[in-house]
């Protein structure tokens, strides 16, 4: 319930805040975002399976979006920069859909 809430008025202090991301990093918020999703989906299947570890979690989630978006600045250094986007989102939206395909079947049995 507290996560519920912290969530709730997470979102509520953006909306009313609306916080400006500096153009510097703005390239590299969507693949964190996506990042931070396939943490996120990854940590509600191992809940479902009954294998939840706060602290895995957190070192997952934050280590996903520091190496999404290491990546894209790399690319970006490079000059390849939206191919490896392109790259991370793929690889991270199959994570995404794999997990959300298990959280299905945890939820419906199908």
């Amino acid at each position: 319930m507290i996560a519920v809430l912290g969530l709730a008025l997470g979102i509520l202090v953006g909306v009313l805040t609306r916080p400006v991301v500096p153009t510097g990093v703005e390239p590299y918020l969507p693949i964190a975002v996506v990042a931070a999703l396939d943490a996120v989906f990854g940590g509600l299947r191992a809940m479902l399976d009954g294998v939840f570890d706060d602290k895995v979690f957190v070192v997952s989630f934050l280590s996903n979006v520091t190496v999404a978006a290491l990546i894209v600045f790399l690319g970006d250094k490079l000059g390849v920069g939206a191919q490896l986007s392109t790259g991370v989102v793929v690889v991270l939206g199959i994570r995404i859909f794999s997990n959300a395909a298990a959280i299905r079947r945890h939820v419906f049995g199908a």
